[in-house]
């Protein structure tokens, strides 16, 4: 069934978009990972499975969606962990250990929602503890071209959009300190959504066009 639904979702997106994937060798071919992406619209989602021919991966998705037979039945094959977004989730957070511990790959989105501005918004520190609590290494993928109004868009021209997801390399976060813990998240989680900026377009940078550690990487990427 999961070669199955991998094919139809690529036939799909085929029909919708032409999609240009970069950054394959910074994916680790062993060991687990996490990664963190942008995000924009609802073909985020399945773009890791489009761009990975791997199975192992899983994705926390809004408790809302679990309410739909749908999304229900394509959690089973998926992979999908349904998390309350706004409040402490223990029980979501033992099952996202679990999967690692299986030796599945976290795919996430440090914003927590899709963007409806068309650029970053401002990362949430999720990310950040799961990665430092974890300790595993972090994989940054940008994606461009996947907004919701794009997509809806061309398909009502009966044009193709232009995806591009782009994986940069992987990195770890320093454990977190015993003290000062929220400034510590807050500097993590801007260093990935930084990693995340630097390989899209000037006019995603959203609320980190101006942040110091995006200029830093822009200078060293010279």
């Amino acid at each position: 069934m999961r070669q199955l639904l991998r094919a139809l979702l690529r036939f799909i997106i085929n029909i919708v978009a032409r999609v240009d994937v970069s950054g394959y060798e910074n994916v680790p071919d062993t060991g687990n990972f996490v990664i963190a992406t942008n995000h924009l619209g609802f073909l985020d989602l399945p773009m890791a499975f489009y761009a990975l021919n791997r199975w192992d991966l899983f994705i926390p998705v809004a408790e809302k969606w679990e309410k739909v037979p749908f999304y229900r039945f394509l959690g089973k094959y998926f992979n999908f962990v349904f998390i309350d977004r706004f409040n402490p989730d223990i029980k979501a957070l033992r099952k996202i250990m679990a999967q690692m511990d299986e030796g599945k790959n976290l795919v996430i989105a440090p914003e927590g929602t899709r963007s409806r501005v068309g650029s970053l918004i401002e990362g949430r520190p999720g990310v950040s503890y799961l990665a430092t609590r974890l300790g595993h290494p972090i994989v940054p993928v940008a994606l461009a071209g996947t907004e919701d109004k794009v997509i809806f868009g061309n398909l009502k021209r009966l044009k193709r959009s232009h995806i591009i997801v782009k994986a940069g390399p992987a990195f770890r976060l320093p454990p977190l300190p015993r003290q000062n813990r929220d400034e510590a998240l807050k500097q993590y989680t801007d260093e990935i959504m930084c990693r995340i900026a630097v390989m899209l377009p000037e006019k995603y940078w959203g609320v980190y066009a101006e942040h110091p550690r995006l200029k830093e990487l822009l200078e060293g990427s010279k």
